[in-house]
């Protein structure tokens, strides 16, 4: 059992192996505890992503400067007779917030969304460095190819074509702003609540550079759903209060988009994943009345209760 893991130094050590299993990455990952109580991470995949593991324990070295629970990156190599890279960082002790947030009332879920969101600045104020890979490719272009990708899939969602056009006749307002360092999968799904009722980032596996605004968009994927005054928290701690005009008219863009390019994405996973996401491009659809509105109908009911 776990052959693929016998060449990482340090595995002697090792008193417990356990796999996990949640999440849509391709790495395995397994929970380690050694025999000195240390509690740890490990992430395995092909030798073929060897570069871009590099480039993300990069990443979560250069995050761990900053003050907050995330992994810190303890460890990169290559493994299983050179057939895999492996990550080693340390576990975040807590509870996934996707699965908990629901046992708080709603001003405490406002607070952790603060949390949240305030984090997230942390994240994008980091400074970027020559070195950093930064985009090398037009998001326009790559929004544009993907959305053609939808308009020929057996799997579009009725009355798509407002989005469709929502996005091709804005499609210039994104990339407006700066590159900033971005987690790139942003939601409560990849948050813990720590045992000190803190916030917590994990998953970094989609980490990188570009606009800070589009990050936002997992606030309408996974976190409206999960908790409203969480999202609303998640906004206001990242601006310390009510975001810029041009906040909504970009994030429109990206959300209107990835309502449709979720579905395409969604396709490798199966049936159930697919329709999960039809559900929540049509939800989108009706928070943003088919997108005749660019502030979201939960933030606009709900975000004076709050301030």
């Amino acid at each position: 059992m776990y052959k693929e893991l016998y060449d990482i130094p340090g595995f002697k050590n090792w008193r417990v192996i356990k796999k996990v299993n949640e999440g849509w990455s391709s790495d395995l990952k397994f929970y380690i505890e050694d025999y000195e109580g240390n509690k740890l991470l490990l992430r395995v995949n092909d030798i073929s992503n060897y570069d871009n593991k590099i480039k993300e324990f990069k990443f979560i070295k250069k995050c761990n400067i900053l003050k907050f629970s995330m992994s810190q990156a303890l460890e990169i190599g290559i493994c299983n007779n050179n057939s895999n890279v492996y990550m080693m960082l340390t576990w975040v002790e807590g509870f996934p917030l996707n699965n908990v947030i629901s046992n708080f009332n709603k001003n405490e879920q406002y607070k952790l969304g603060l949390q949240a969101g305030k984090i997230l600045n942390k994240i994008h104020s980091l400074e970027l460095s020559p070195s950093d890979n930064l985009i090398s490719y037009s998001k326009k272009d790559q929004i544009l190819d993907n959305l053609i990708k939808y308009e020929n899939s057996i799997n579009r969602v009725k009355g798509d074509q407002f989005a469709i056009n929502f996005v091709k006749n804005n499609i210039e307002k994104i990339n407006s702003l700066h590159t900033v360092c971005k987690h790139g999968d942003y939601h409560v799904g990849n948050l813990v609540l720590t045992p000190l009722n803190t916030i917590g980032v994990i998953d970094f596996n989609r980490c990188g550079y570009g606009d800070r605004y589009e990050e936002f968009q997992r606030v309408q994927s996974f976190n409206v759903e999960a908790s409203i005054p969480f999202s609303i928290g998640q906004i206001h701690g990242y601006f310390d209060g009510n975001p810029p005009i041009d906040f909504w008219n970009i994030l429109a863009v990206y959300v209107a988009y990835n309502s449709l390019g979720s579905i395409i994405w969604a396709e490798k996973f199966g049936q159930n994943d697919i329709d999960g996401m039809k559900k929540r491009c049509l939800n989108t659809f009706d928070d943003y009345n088919n997108f005749k509105e660019i502030v979201p109908k939960w933030y606009q009911l709900n975000s004076e209760k709050y301030l």
